[in-house]
């Protein structure tokens, strides 16, 4: 298996659906949660009502199975008209440096 992996996922909100498309995305975090190879999916907000889901996952491939999983597939089609674009999504690894606890994720 490869190296765990990082994902943000950034959500800009059609005008006056930020609180909607918040909730939906609450709404599938528990199931994401135990999912297998999860190790992080948390909900932020930022400037602009954007929402981006942080995430880890222990492998490419658990990532993988995350993306055909269930919840996503709820997610998909629980936020058609809430968005602007497709989310603005970005898979990265990490290259620890410094003290190992805070030189990642």
């Amino acid at each position: 298996m490869s190296r765990e992996v990082v994902v943000t996922a950034v959500f800009h909100p059609v005008p006056g659906k930020r609180d909607e498309l918040e909730t939906v995305l609450k709404s599938v975090i528990p199931d994401v949660h135990e999912e297998q190879g999860c190790l992080l999916y948390a909900l932020h907000e930022a400037p602009g009502e954007t929402l981006v889901l942080i995430e880890r996952w222990e492998s490419r491939e658990l990532l993988a199975a995350h993306q055909r999983a269930d919840a996503v597939a709820r997610l998909n089609a629980e936020v058609v008209g809430l968005l602007q674009s497709a989310p603005d999504v970005v898979t990265m690894s990490a290259l620890p440096c410094g003290d190992e606890a805070k030189g990642r994720l």
